[in-house]
């Protein structure tokens, strides 16, 4: 979590937060109603969500003080995704001061793209996504945030079709669009969002019964930061995603995805649960420039042998005029 001017170094070794009750109260009586895991689009490389996930909430785009890019790359099997991205916050020049040195400052515009691809047995999807997003500062400190943002999508699908069941293959162009708020503080942050919403495109073969896989997806994610030690860089970050889509099904199992992080200094290690019947982790290492993470996931009652492993790899760079998003200790 990053914010427009640097927080003070009294505040980073805070470990208790007021949580904004109101916002939490509206959010979870959203999403008081049973959720399920439909078709995400992308779905892969699953780490995006943790190391992007302005892709799947556009109000999340700019909101750390630098510019990011991102390279990802998910194999399981034969399948396999790329996703590559890059979100700032927009900046405009201002006369330099002796104390700052700087001569610009963040505006409250925020913008992201990305560009993703997706290969399975039969098919194949790829699209891009432009993004655009505001940021509200609610103090006059510049450290608690309220955004907005919305992303146009474009989609191609291909289906190799099935010489079996008589099933022609097809090509598929379409439009879609994403919506999403988002509210963050040194402390804690949790966004609301929906992703194509203009739903699934009718296939317009009446003899195929291929559907093409994007549906409505609903997310609510949220997250606190606990300073465990100053001394150490210690940082602790439980948080949770819920997806949901349009059957509104009860499977729980499928729709809760608990994430734990721990950060020490500019390592990162931790766990991330997108499928309870896999274990899952992960690793990152920051530099002041550029990082790089990986992302396992590994069967849980079933020889690893039997099932594919997944196995993803990220790589993020930093090409702002400051470097304060991987400098500051702590500041992630």
């Amino acid at each position: 979590m990053s914010l427009i001017n640097k927080k003070p170094d009294h505040l980073a070794g805070t470990i208790l937060m007021k949580a904004p009750g109101k916002f939490l109260l509206v959010v979870f009586s959203v999403f008081s109603f049973s959720m399920t895991n439909g078709q995400e689009m992308p779905a892969n490389p699953i780490s995006y969500k943790l190391f992007t996930p302005f892709v799947y909430n556009p109000a999340i785009a700019g909101s750390k003080d630098f510019f990011s890019t991102d390279i990802m790359a998910s194999f399981r099997g034969k399948n396999q995704a790329q996703i590559i991205s890059g979100n700032t916050r927009l900046i405009k020049k201002v006369p330099g001061t002796a104390a700052s040195g700087r001569g610009f400052e963040f505006t409250g515009i925020g913008v992201g793209g990305a560009f993703f691809n997706e290969v399975n047995d039969s098919s194949r999807t790829a699209g891009f996504m432009a993004t655009g997003s505001y940021h509200l500062a609610l103090d006059k400190r510049a450290l608690s945030f309220v955004s907005a943002g919305i992303a146009l999508r474009g989609f191609y699908h291909h289906y190799d079709g099935s010489t079996d069941d008589g099933i022609p293959s097809g090509d598929h162009y379409f439009p879609n669009i994403d919506a999403g708020l988002y509210y963050y503080n040194p402390y804690f942050y949790a966004g609301l969002s929906g992703l194509n919403l203009l739903g699934r495109p009718s296939n317009r073969d009446t003899l195929s019964t291929h559907l093409i896989p994007v549906t409505r997806q609903y997310f609510f994610n949220a997250g606190v930061k606990i300073v465990v030690s100053r001394a150490l860089n210690l940082v602790i970050e439980p948080s949770v995603i819920f997806v949901t889509d349009d059957s509104l099904s009860t499977d729980l199992k499928r729709s809760v995805k608990p994430a734990l992080r721990l950060y020490a200094g500019d390592f990162c290690l931790g766990t991330y649960f997108n499928d309870f019947e896999r274990v899952s982790f992960l690793f990152q290492f920051r530099y002041p420039r550029f990082y790089v993470g990986t992302f396992f996931e590994l069967p849980k009652n079933t020889a690893f042998y039997k099932q594919p492993l997944t196995a993803e790899v990220a790589f993020g760079l930093n090409l702002s005029k400051t470097k304060a998003g991987y400098s500051v200790r702590s500041h992630w």
